[in-house]
């Protein structure tokens, strides 16, 4: 377990958790705001819910301390232990937009599409806990979760699934991205497309960027992974996705089979970043079949 303290921009208060998702250091991020009403935004896929626990008590915030659960959305790398925590947490109410608080309810079918997409890594997750409704907080599009001292304003990002959103804090001027802005890789340059089937579009993932630079932020706190200056992160996002998508859809028409499609962008992949190959391989496997998914919808 690594906890460490996010000061991008700035930022205070703000502890970033690795907890190690895939097996890989430096790609699942769980965040704590140690705030007047402490929060965890994001919980893992809830293999390592402990971890959490572990670094709240370093932090010297109990379990009944904890005010606020809020997924950015219910994908269950982002979303899995939700349930494990919430448990473990007995006055945490979980805040969730609206259109997801149904898969925490009853996690069944997300646990099932899960399987299904992320294929052998499913090993990397338990099978996530239901959260009862009536500890669920839906949220819409301009609400704010009050933390006293901190804030989370919540903005709809849909392009990477239909149920997520970004929280905006204020007093930080940051932002958590959730998948909003790619992937941000730890001592390489640059960010990394995120597309998962069914959920990814385009225009919307574009939409969702803009909405993010009007918000001007200082600093970008990762969900894959970590707080970075924002830079000219946005606007080369925007650029890495329509490329991404632009690429698979020439190699598409190159060798019409698109699971061939699949395991040549899945051979390209570089293995030398701190991830497993298994993980890169297996990243690239799922992010090619989003694009080609979209590409069956756009047409």
């Amino acid at each position: 377990m690594e906890l460490s303290k996010v000061t991008s921009a700035g930022s205070e208060d703000l502890y970033c958790l690795d907890v190690e998702l895939y097996g890989s250091p430096q790609y699942g991020a769980v965040y704590i705001l140690d705030a007047e009403r402490p929060a965890v935004v994001d919980s893992g896929t809830g293999r390592n819910y402990e971890w959490i626990l572990e670094a709240l008590a370093e932090l010297d915030i109990a379990p009944e301390e904890l005010e606020v659960i809020a997924p950015t959305h219910v994908h269950l790398d982002h979303a899995g232990g939700v349930g494990y925590l919430a448990e473990a947490c007995p006055n945490a109410d979980v805040y969730v937009y609206e259109s997801g608080a149904q898969f925490l309810v009853d996690p069944t079918q997300i646990w099932a599409g899960t399987k299904e997409v992320v294929g052998d890594r499913i090993e990397y997750y338990a099978e996530p806990r239901p959260v009862d409704e009536d500890r669920i907080v839906e949220l819409d599009d301009g609400d704010t979760v009050d933390l006293g001292d901190h804030a989370l304003d919540v903005h709809h990002a849909p392009g990477h699934a239909f149920h997520q959103a970004v929280f905006y804090d204020p007093a930080n001027d940051g932002v958590f991205t959730a998948d909003a802005a790619g992937i941000n890789v730890p001592n390489r340059p640059g960010v990394r497309q995120t597309s998962p089937p069914p959920g990814f579009d385009l225009e919307g993932c574009l939409a969702d960027v803009e909405m993010l630079d009007d918000l001007d932020p200082g600093a970008l706190y990762y969900g894959h992974f970590g707080g970075s200056e924002t830079d000219g992160l946005l606007a080369e996002y925007a650029t890495v996705i329509q490329e991404w998508v632009d690429r698979v859809e020439a190699k598409r028409n190159e060798l019409d089979d698109d699971e061939a499609v699949v395991e040549y962008f899945a051979e390209q992949v570089e293995t030398d970043s701190p991830w497993s190959a298994q993980h890169a391989r297996g990243e690239e496997r799922m992010n090619t079949r989003g694009v080609l998914h979209y590409l069956d919808n756009r047409e």
